[in-house]
């Protein structure tokens, strides 16, 4: 079986990964397994200055493994400017051993995505609701065509996820 993926989208500073770090361990309790893959604008360098992994790449290698037997990493070096596609960081995963790939940000995709709002927002909740949006997690949300979530309440958030997950 191949991982469903749903997007958690919003604005930067609506609290995305506030809300994954509570809804993540909720589902994990309900035996989902879950992937993650987060968008910034931000430079992104995992590796440590100094490490054989970093000098190495720095040194011109395009991709670096690094790898013990807790946890294994890839980095690559993207000379292009561009975003990666979401279908191609998607296909990095060994989606075999993942029921939900769980994507923060890309809230252009067309993926299913949850959509989060909070009062005094810049933009209303109804600009947030086109074609892939299956929820709505805010705070006094108003009434909208998809179902509103509780953003303060993760636990009814994932029962939502995994309800979702289950074809529900």
């Amino acid at each position: 079986m191949t991982a469903k993926i749903l997007a958690i989208a919003a604005w930067s500073g609506t609290g995305k990964t506030t809300l994954l770090q509570k809804v993540i361990p909720l589902l994990k309790k309900r035996g989902i397994r879950v992937g993650l893959i987060k968008h910034t604008h931000h430079d992104v360098d995992i590796d440590t200055p100094g490490k054989d992994s970093y000098v190495l790449r720095k040194a011109g290698a395009d991709q670096v493994i690094v790898a013990s037997s807790q946890r294994w990493a890839l980095m690559c070096e993207n000379a292009d400017t561009e975003e990666f596609d979401l279908n191609y960081l998607v296909s990095r995963m060994d989606t075999s051993k993942l029921d939900l790939v769980l994507v923060e940000g890309f809230k252009n995709e067309a993926v299913p995505k949850i959509v989060l709002w909070r009062a005094g927002t810049e933009e209303s909740a109804e600009a947030l609701t086109g074609g892939h949006v299956i929820a709505v997690a805010g705070d006094a949300c108003p009434a909208l065509h998809v179902p509103v979530l509780n953003i303060s309440r993760p636990d009814r958030v994932a029962d939502f996820i995994a309800g979702w997950l289950a074809g529900r």
